[in-house]
């Protein structure tokens, strides 16, 4: 595949948030030549690496230059430039996830149409180009509308309960997807190799801050049947090998109350539902995308110790220069792991860094998490 060591190669990666950030530090162990293109200057990237550039992502001339000298490029956000992507695939960068697997995902409409296709289990949906068009599906209320692009981390979802209330309903092209009565929400992150090799981490179960629609904590193993975990891993498996995909893939999956595994989105990185695996796991999912992407043996993803991760956010009604309170008391309790992401400023629920718990016992580890959350705090 290269002709060069791994350690010769000139690497690029767009995006230089936290994910970014956790992949130098596991491509570190392998000295690997890694330089960051991010649009913020003072990202958690900027002083992990030996050349951090300073541009947008979604720019064609911007990510085309800063990929143009580099053997291996990839991402840790989907929101980038694929023509730029596509021309340096043509020109012989090797691009991982491929740019055409990353434009079907940027968009939720050919995401549903794909697993339509290839009879993925998900919820049922209609595609819509105007708020007008919604009150033609009456008989099929309630909704979630999902802007078909641009949105995460719950922006650009709203819940429609009524075709009488479209008030909030937003008016670009979107995914109407019929409202799931689900008993968890499940996240199996799945990685591929070059050679065809695919491997799954365990199951996780997330669980949500009503508020912000983000993960607060995720618990692996997640308490589901055997039957459904390996439904759950089938899934995963069959997306990442009917897509070819080379590298890490996220699967969020609903679990429904009479029991059925339903795809809810794909990502194709690393992803805040496999933090966890820094500790938890023999192979963090961070070594694992360096494996998938320079095509070397995928790692064992074993459990090592039952653990919860929870989302370190910024706490409501703050905004500013981000400070942490209660580390210290935190960091009294055994088997705690702080990762701080290096935001300089936090404002009400922003992903300021996680904290994975690890114990014998998951129970125990849930404990342990709960009063770990009330103690610390991320305030201006």
């Amino acid at each position: 595949m290269f002709q060069k060591t791994i350690q010769e190669l000139s690497i690029g990666i767009l995006g230089g948030g936290q994910l970014g950030k956790m992949l130098i530090q596991s491509g570190m162990n392998y000295n690997l030549n890694i330089s960051i293109l991010d649009p913020d200057k003072n990202a958690p990237c900027k002083n992990l690496v030996g050349k951090f550039v300073v541009g947008s992502l979604t720019d064609f001339d911007t990510v085309y230059k800063f990929g143009k000298d580099k053997d291996l490029v990839t991402i840790e956000i989907e929101n980038v430039n694929i023509e730029a992507l596509k021309k340096l695939e043509k020109e012989g960068v090797e691009v991982y996830p491929q740019p055409h697997i990353i434009e079907m995902i940027q968009d939720k409409g050919l995401q549903k149409m794909f697993y339509q296709r290839n009879n993925i289990p998900s919820p049922d949906f209609f595609l819509t180009e105007s708020k007008a068009q919604i009150a033609k599906y009456a008989d099929f209320f309630p909704f979630f509308q999902k802007l078909r692009k641009g949105g995460y981390d719950g922006r650009g979802v709203v819940k429609l309960v009524s075709p009488h209330h479209l008030e909030k309903a937003f008016e670009e092209p979107s995914v109407l997807e019929r409202l799931v009565d689900f008993d968890k929400e499940l996240s199996v992150i799945v990685s591929r190799n070059k050679n065809g090799e695919v491997k799954c981490f365990p199951v996780v179960e997330c669980e949500f801050n009503p508020q912000a629609n983000l993960v607060e904590f995720l618990f692996c193993p997640a308490n589901i049947k055997k039957q459904t975990e390996k439904e759950a891993i089938a899934i995963a498996t069959k997306i990442i090998e009917k897509l070819e995909m080379v590298g890490l893939l996220a699967v969020e999956l609903f679990l429904t109350k009479d029991g059925k595994v339903l795809v809810n989105e794909i990502a194709p990185r690393v992803h805040n539902s496999g933090h966890q695996t820094i500790e938890s796991n023999i192979t963090s999912q961070f070594e694992q995308q360096w494996r998938a992407i320079l095509n070397l043996p995928l790692g064992d993803t074993a459990l090592v110790k039952p653990g919860v991760m929870i989302n370190l956010l910024g706490d409501f009604g703050h905004e500013g220069l981000a400070r942490y309170e209660g580390l210290e008391d935190i960091l009294k309790f055994s088997g705690v792991y702080v990762h701080l992401y290096g935001k300089l400023q936090t404002k009400p629920f922003r992903k300021m860094g996680h904290i994975t718990v690890v114990d014998d016992d998951i129970t125990k580890a849930k404990q342990k998490a709960k009063m770990i959350k009330n103690l610390i705090k991320v305030v201006a």
